[in-house]
């Protein structure tokens, strides 16, 4: 594991940022799954506005670690943030954007969006390889969708599993553990007061951790890179 803290968010985006631009350059082609929230936004904004010239976008292929189960259009949808932080800024091939469809049966496109992945991703130990995921991690321990209260569904045969909002229900569809544990690099973006708990709890391996669906996160290559705000890392600070 790879612990990076820095002073604040804008920090966090600036740094992510350098790492993400040094990776695209070193590869022919780079498939990353790109996680929703706060700091990816900002992460987002941080490339579009400063890394734009600096990558060539026709060598990196987007997907997504979890969807919400809405339409592109709506303020829920990953990709809309996405699309307005990032892709609407820049050059990319629209071949290279592969969304998952919120809008349609939930259990259908995350058979639909596993097919996906067994299609355009390189192969590496029998299952589809990401060269990058990033991860970020909410106040409850939960990770690509995947919440304590269902944290079984990390371990699902499936490449992709339908999940549900403990508190309102809202299904999402989302990427499983051995997608996730395969990736060549998964990095995770946790900013925010709100996350220091689960941060020291898991990175501490606290009594209980094992509960938090962002504990399992393990990619069988050893590159686990956490890109912190100080708020976020709490004692580690």
């Amino acid at each position: 594991m790879d612990l990076n803290i820095y002073a604040d968010k804008q920090t966090v985006a600036e740094k992510f940022s350098k790492f993400f631009s040094n990776k695209v350059r070193n590869n022919k082609a780079f498939h990353i799954a790109l996680s929703g929230g706060s700091t990816p936004k900002i992460v987002f904004d941080f490339l579009a506005e400063n890394f734009n010239d600096e990558i060539d976008w026709s060598r990196v292929y987007l997907y997504w670690g979890d969807e919400r189960c809405v339409p592109p259009d709506d303020e829920d949808s990953n990709y809309k943030m996405t699309k307005e932080h990032l892709l609407s800024k820049i050059e990319m091939p629209a071949e290279n954007i592969f969304r998952i469809k919120g809008e349609d049966d939930p259990h259908t496109e995350a058979k639909r969006y596993a097919e996906v992945l067994e299609k355009e991703l390189p192969q590496a130990n029998g299952l589809p390889q990401f060269d990058m995921v990033i991860l970020g991690m909410g106040g409850d321990g939960h990770t690509a969708s995947i919440f304590p209260s269902e944290i079984e569904l990390w371990d699902a045969e499936s490449y992709c599993a339908v999940a549900t909002h403990p508190e309102s229900g809202q299904k999402r569809v989302g990427l499983t553990g051995g997608i996730i544990n395969n990736a060549k690099t998964v990095a995770f973006l946790v900013t925010g007061e709100s996350k220091a708990e689960k941060v020291e709890e898991i990175i501490g391996q606290k009594p209980g951790y094992k509960n938090y669906p962002a504990s399992k996160v393990n990619p069988e290559s050893g590159d686990l890179i956490w890109f912190l705000d100080s708020d976020a890392a709490g004692k580690f600070n």
